[in-house]
C-alpha cells in the first residue's frame, strides 16, 4: 500500500534489546495530501536512516504495511513503513535518460523517406 503525505511531527525514538538484539523504533505523523486532510502516525522499525531523512513540512511518498492484532480482547492496528520516497526529489545519477521528442502520432514520413522497405504481406 502506499500514500502521500507531508511530515507534521516526528516523535522521539525508543530503543531496547531483545533476544534478536537491539532495536529502535520511531513514529513519524504524516498528514495526507487528499481532498479531505486526515493524519496517520507510521512506525518505522530498524530505519533510523530513513527517518533522519526526513523533514518537518516535506513531502514524501511512503509504501507501508498495515497489520492489526488482538491482545486481551482488544485489537491494535500497525502502520509499519517499508520505503519512503520524497517527491521533490531529483532523478538519481544513474537513472534513465528522458524519453527523445517523437512526432505526434499519425505523422508519415513523406513517400521514399524510409531507409527500409516494408514488403511484407501481413
Amino acid at each position: 500500500m502506499e500514500f502521500e503525505g507531508k511530515v507534521v511531527q516526528i516523535l522521539p525514538a525508543t530503543s531496547g534489546t531483545s533476544a534478536r538484539g537491539p532495536w529502535q523504533r520511531q513514529d513519524v505523523v504524516f498528514e495526507l495530501t487528499q481532498e479531505f486532510s486526515r493524519k496517520v502516525c507510521v512506525k518505522f522499525f530498524n530505519k533510523p536512516d530513513d527517518v533522519a531523512k526526513l523533514r518537518v513540512g516535506g513531502l514524501y511518498t511512503v509504501s507501508f504495511n498495515l497489520e492489526s492484532r488482538e491482545f486481551n480482547g482488544r485489537w491494535y492496528t500497525d502502520v509499519s513503513a517499508w520505503r519512503i520516497q520524497s517527491k521533490e526529489q531529483q532523478p538519481a545519477a544513474g537513472a534513465a535518460a528522458p524519453m527523445p521528442d517523437l512526432p505526434p502520432i499519425g505523422a508519415e514520413e513523406p513517400a521514399g523517406t524510409s531507409a527500409e522497405v516494408d514488403d511484407l504481406p501481413f
